[in-house]
């Protein structure tokens, strides 16, 4: 808690325990046991609600003639400060007191959940390294600004230090937490070669790490780039707020104004209308929406921050909870992006498929050579030959072993059996024989098939687009029960793809899912953006609206419920605080309503208000 808050609550806790004393005697009593000359027997409790009131409300006041001098009136500083001074003068000093009492307790409330959320965001926030140590020639140390490194400089990270610049580990291995960029707890085990990104913290070996980007380029960089500007891409509530707080607060003001003025002249009752007129300034701040809304989007902003997901602005956030269509690339985001053996065929001969094929492509390093070879290895002396475009050849002596596409079966005059299940299919055969055939596949993400069962439940029509053949591609849609899907795409064919899939939903908005590399121009297009599993892509920062800090699809179906409670508890705020103050004005202007309805009006609405948007920090 700041320092500025804990004063707000020392004061006001000071005025609690002295004004509900200080009110029972008043009422009871009026002081009588005082002996006072009567035509000045106002000034005991005058002086004594007087105290408490610039106890609790001096800062206000203050606040106040400061923004009058800089021409900033309207505002519910200037607000509290004329009902309750206007309060004195008609001598109800109780209900003076009770209004700032009431908005200093709304203020804290607003102050705490603004520094929950600002506490959260500075602990993304100290990701920024602190200094970088350049490893010189003859292996010295420099401690330096990571702004003075350079490409191809050689820093060296020590255990516990955060790692100061984006780069490639050259010596050591270690393990690594990467919790502040992207929300997950598990350590990551790193060894030499493997890439490692600025703003994770080193945990348990020193290691040399070879920089491949400068500072203002870096991944860390990029997230305090992003989550710096996003408080200032507002929503469409948000400005609808700030517009309406310019015209209604001098409108409020000259409507008091007019209703003290034209009642006293009518009926020359000057204490009811002005006492009138008072209730209706209070009761007219439109301080429980100003602040309330505003609020409800930086704690859900700040919320989804700490949860790993990267929204650029409150805009974006409301707009999300408009998306009735998702459109997804595969490759990377709804599968793994790397190969698997998913079926041998014949069963039979499985050992013996495998064997062959594992020979065949032992000295390959091609994605489906190593799906092959993760799952049997072999030594052999066998010469190895590549055919482009067909496959491999294995010899020895007379032996020879093929493992290939069917076009390389051809080449050799070698009948194969015509199938076509999803995937790669590689066929396995022997001296002019096939013997049989290795389906290798994509893994499927299993948080893919949970977040479209999400989303198929919430009636959200889902889409994807990929390069793949047609096969596969149904496959995938299939077994992720995906509404439909376009295949065999070349990266210019997604966005026009994409365009048509718009202008199919033109009343409706639409977001693209991808890895934030690739499909940067779809990224771009879309209504919502949202990159995953990219916190070293400059392309997904920079492309995309909400960017996942870990290739968890399910953050979308959060992101989806952080939006759609936002927006629920904006408009909630919204309504109920209009629906009460039009309610209470009217039945101000017919003197139906006292000084203390009026506070409820404003201060109690207003402190509901701001209760009601802490909820969006309840997101799971």
């Amino acid at each position: 808690m700041s320092k500025k808050l804990k004063n707000r609550l020392i004061r006001i806790i000071i005025v609690g325990i002295l004004f509900i004393p200080l009110f029972i005697v008043d009422k009871v009593t009026e002081f009588s046991f005082i002996p006072v000359d009567e035509n000045i027997d106002w000034l005991i409790p005058f002086l004594l609600y007087l105290s408490l009131y610039l106890i609790v409300g001096y800062d206000v006041l203050i606040k106040s003639v400061k923004n009058i001098a800089h021409g900033q009136v309207f505002d519910e500083n200037f607000l509290m400060s004329i009902a309750t001074i206007g309060a004195f003068i008609i001598r109800e000093f109780p209900e003076a007191v009770a209004v700032m009492f009431l908005y200093q307790i709304g203020e804290f409330f607003q102050g705490f959940a603004v520094g929950k959320t600002r506490k959260s965001i500075a602990n993304l926030m100290d990701i920024r390294p602190d200094f970088a140590r350049l490893v010189k020639d003859d292996n010295q140390e420099e401690i330096l600004d990571p702004e003075l490194i350079e490409i191809g400089n050689i820093i060296r990270v020590e255990p516990g230090e955060k790692i100061p610049l984006d780069g490639i580990i050259i010596k050591g291995a270690t393990s690594i937490d990467a919790k502040s960029l992207t929300g997950e707890s598990i350590p990551v085990d790193l060894l030499e070669g493997d890439e490692v990104l600025s703003g994770t913290v080193n945990l348990t070996s020193t290691i040399d790490i070879k920089v491949d980007k400068d500072f203002s380029n870096s991944s860390v960089n990029k997230i305090l780039e992003l989550v710096e500007n996003s408080s200032n891409v507002k929503s469409k509530h948000e400005n609808f707020i700030t517009v309406f707080a310019k015209w209604y607060t001098p409108l409020v003001v000259f409507s008091a104004l007019l209703v003290g003025v034209l009642g006293s002249l009518i009926t020359h009752d000057y204490l009811t209308w002005i006492n009138r007129a008072l209730n209706f300034l209070v009761v007219s701040c439109p301080c429980a929406i100003v602040i309330s809304v505003p609020l409800a989007f930086f704690i859900s902003l700040g919320k989804a921050a700490k949860m790993g997901i990267l929204i650029k602005g409150s805009l974006y956030l409301e707009n999300f909870n408009r998306v009735k269509t998702f459109v997804f690339d595969k490759t990377g985001t709804l599968t793994k992006g790397n190969f698997v053996i998913s079926y041998i065929y014949p069963k039979d001969e499985e050992e013996e498929i495998l064997r062959i094929a594992s020979i065949c492509e032992s000295q390959s390093n091609h994605p489906i050579a190593l799906a092959i070879k993760n799952n049997m290895v072999v030594n052999h002396d066998y010469r190895i030959s590549n055919i482009p475009g067909k496959g491999v050849i294995a010899e020895k002596d007379a032996d020879i072993l093929y493992a290939g596409n069917k076009k390389l079966f051809e080449q050799y005059g070698i009948k194969v059996d015509e199938v076509t299940p999803s995937g790669t299919i590689v066929y396995v055969g022997r001296n002019n024989k096939c013997f049989g055939y290795i389906v290798i596949s994509d893994e499927i993400k299993e948080d893919a098939r949970e977040l479209v069962t999400y989303l198929n439940k919430d009636n959200i029509k889902t889409v994807m687009l990929t390069g793949d053949n047609e096969v596969t591609a149904h496959h995938v849609a299939e077994e992720l029960q995906i509404s439909s899907y376009h295949h065999s795409l070349l990266p210019q064919d997604k966005v026009l793809y994409f365009e048509k899939i718009m202008n199919e939903n033109q009343r409706t908005l639409v977001s693209f899912v991808g890895d934030g590399v690739n499909d940067t121009p779809v990224l771009a297009r879309s209504d919502i953006g949202i990159s995953m599993g990219s916190i070293g892509s400059d392309a997904a920062l920079e492309a995309s609206d909400i960017v996942l800090m870990n290739d968890d699809l399910n953050k979308i179906a959060v992101t989806k419920r952080i939006a759609k409670k936002t927006i629920r508890i904006v408009k909630e705020n919204i309504v109920f605080a209009l629906l009460v103050k039009i309610s209470i004005l009217l039945l101000s202007l017919f003197g139906l309503a006292s000084i203390w309805l009026a506070v409820f009006g404003d201060v109690g609405v207003a402190l509901l208000c701001i209760l009601n948007s802490l909820r969006c920090w309840k997101h799971k």
